[in-house]
């Protein structure tokens, strides 16, 4: 075949083919396989007038064959940008997580448009930093902050936005826009300077177009606000923090010295807080600081005041001392009573804190001292004013009865409140064996009595309540043991100051330990009752009268009242007291008075028995004890009707 044969698509010629192949050294196709570079190829074969010979042609195949555009591609312009997919016929591209794909179907772009930035200070850079950033992309960057702060920007020392030798950031560029003022466009290797923007609303546009490798830019961003004046922490106070200059939105704290207040608008306060604010003005003023000042210390009852310092002072680390009424009352808890103005503007006491003491009346300590030898009640001596000065009196005038009955009997006061008695002294006169107490409006008490006749020195008080032993029997005078609250609390003093209580031991006085009575009873031992039922009270004693006597064995006593006739009996619950030659006794009248021991360990006098009963003899009469209810027995008793020994006063005798 003559060389007038070729192979060509569009307007590129592949090959051109001529000769006989197995004769004919020009050259011939042989099994050489002439690819496309696209989908076309023609073929032209052309002969002219001069064949001679008879040429047979030529015989070609052809195929198509899938082309990898993915592998193959050597154009820029028309590669993908992140990933290639190949299929028959074509190909397609797509892109990493978090880019999209360009319209031209080839570029990865990213959606950067909608980024805001709040904080006072923060980062920004562009996407995939210090990676090369996308390409056909436009980034927008606001910093929105309140109004009041300006915002620097600070860029990095890595740098690199495409640009042109010639023209200005035609391609890829950064700008930034505070209004009314623009930055830029920035592009190139080096970085923009310092920026302060003078403003607190900040827009940055990134722009990059649809080529390039570029690492692209990082700036830091920080936001000051107008600043205030300088502060002056107050005297005695401090400002917390402290710096150099304050700007917009910073806060103080103002607080004061240990023992000082704040003191804003005559209000006291621990702290107090104050903001820069936009216009580069404080909220407001410094406070003062005022020293704490605990006030006027509550008045103590019975007790009194002593300040440390002669004008009285009352603030902080001032001190003051509590005293209670001498020696009437003592403190409780026995504590020195000094009280220091604490940084909290409040008087505190090492033991008791913020609350006050408490005065409860010093008992069983006389003003005067007992004498040591004393005579019977039954022809005794009379006692001295204030040597018994928990005596009471207590008159009995039942109104509902007719004719009216009217009697008394002794008692001992407990506290400023309570009178301790015999149950029998209290019980309403009925035929019957019922326990009924007497009205609380028929009966009277008097303290600080000592001649009957001349009340006037004396301190009379109404009932409040009558209270009578649950179990008290008439029969054998059993749990013979009352109580009578004051309406009104009687004042102590040298004549009115309560008894000891013993402190709750089964046992009692022991066997032949001496004790006193005193009481306004009998004094003549030769009056009969019935000569004293007749003569009314003149042959009862008008001064208050003592007398000593020992306490006898409980077997002694016992067997003394049995070997009588009569049904007599001695509880668990009584103790007798006397002599067995007789001559000195207690007697009608004295019911309810106190038999006192003085303790030895802390001299004082215990009322350890009540008077109660006594046999059918005369008063004083030999072998006839007189019997007393025993005290320790009841002491539970007696605090459950009072309340507490330390929020009633009454106190137990202590060891």
């Amino acid at each position: 075949m003559p060389c007038h044969s070729w192979v060509e698509t569009e307007e590129q010629v592949l090959a051109t083919f001529c000769g006989r192949e197995t004769t004919d050294t020009e050259q011939t196709p042989g099994q050489e396989v002439v690819f496309s570079p696209g989908s076309f190829m023609s073929i032209t074969f052309r002969s002219d007038f001069s064949n001679e010979e008879r040429f047979t042609g030529f015989d070609a195949h052809y195929m198509a064959v899938d082309v990898d555009e993915c592998t193959e591609r050597e154009d820029e312009e028309l590669s993908c940008d992140h990933y290639c997919h190949n299929y028959i016929g074509g190909y397609y591209c797509s892109c990493r997580f978090g880019y999209l794909l360009h319209t031209d179907n080839r570029t990865c772009r990213v959606e950067c448009s909608d980024n805001l930035f709040t904080q006072r200070t923060g980062v920004i850079t562009s996407p995939d930093f210090p990676n090369p950033y996308p390409k056909s992309s436009e980034c927008f960057y606001t910093i929105e902050l309140e109004e009041g702060f300006m915002v620097s920007l600070q860029f990095e020392d890595i740098f690199d936005i495409e640009d042109h030798p010639e023209v200005p950031c035609p391609y890829d560029y950064i700008k930034i826009k505070a209004d009314p003022k623009v930055w830029g466009p920035f592009c190139g290797e080096r970085a923009p300077e310092p920026i302060n923007t003078q403003s607190h609303s900040v827009q940055i546009l990134f722009r990059s177009d649809n080529s390039g490798e570029n690492r692209g830019w990082r700036l830091s961003y920080r936001a000051t606000g107008n600043e205030c004046p300088d502060l002056q922490p107050p005297v005695h106070g401090k400002i917390e923090p402290l710096q150099a200059k304050y700007s917009f939105k910073d806060q103080v704290l103002i607080s004061c010295d240990t023992g000082y207040k704040v003191l804003k608008d005559n209000v006291e306060m621990d702290t107090f807080q104050i903001e820069c604010l936009k216009d580069g003005t404080w909220s407001n003023k410094i406070p003062t600081c005022k020293i704490a000042d605990c006030g006027a210390p509550a008045e103590l009852k019975h007790g009194q005041i002593t300040f440390s310092t002669r004008n009285k002072l009352t603030t902080y680390k001032s001190e003051i001392r509590y005293s209670c009424q001498h020696p009437y009352y003592k403190m409780l808890h026995n504590i020195t009573g000094i009280y220091t103005c604490s940084a909290q503007g409040v008087w505190m006491n090492e033991v008791l804190g913020r609350s006050q003491p408490t005065c409860l009346p010093v008992c069983g300590q006389p003003s005067r001292s007992l004498p040591n030898l004393v005579k019977r009640i039954i022809g005794g001596r009379n006692a001295e004013p204030g040597l018994f000065p928990w005596q009471a009196l207590i008159v009995v005038e039942d109104t509902s009865r007719v004719p009216n009955d009217k009697w008394f009997g002794s008692g001992a006061l407990l506290s400023e409140s309570w009178i301790l008695t015999a149950a029998h002294v209290l019980r309403s006169q009925r035929r019957d064996n019922t326990v009924t107490p007497v009205s609380k409006e028929h009966v009277t008490v008097y303290l600080g009595l000592h001649d009957v006749r001349d009340k006037s020195g004396a301190v009379n008080s109404s009932a409040a309540q009558v209270v009578l032993h649950p179990d008290f029997n008439i029969q054998n005078y059993n749990h013979d043991i009352a109580l009578v609250q004051l309406q009104e609390p009687v004042p102590l003093g040298p004549h009115v100051m309560p008894i000891c209580l013993p402190s709750p031991e089964p046992q009692g006085p022991e066997p032949h330990m001496l004790g006193l009575v005193a009481g306004w009873g009998i004094s003549n031992p030769n009056v009969t009752v019935d000569e004293i039922i007749s003569s009314g009270t003149r042959t009862l004693s008008d001064v208050l009268q003592y007398v000593k006597l020992p306490v006898v064995p409980h077997a002694e006593c016992k067997t003394s009242y049995e070997s009588r006739s009569g049904n007599y009996s001695v509880t668990e619950n009584m103790f007798c007291a006397g002599y067995y030659e007789g001559g000195k006794d207690t007697c009608l009248g004295d019911s309810g008075g106190a038999f006192v021991i003085l303790d030895d360990l802390t001299q004082r006098w215990v009322a350890q028995g009540l008077v109660s009963w006594g046999g059918p003899e005369e008063c004083g009469s030999k072998q006839v004890y007189g019997v007393y209810t025993k005290v320790s027995n009841y002491v539970d008793w007696l605090w459950e009707q009072m309340g507490s020994p330390q929020g009633l006063g009454a106190l137990q005798v202590e060891r």
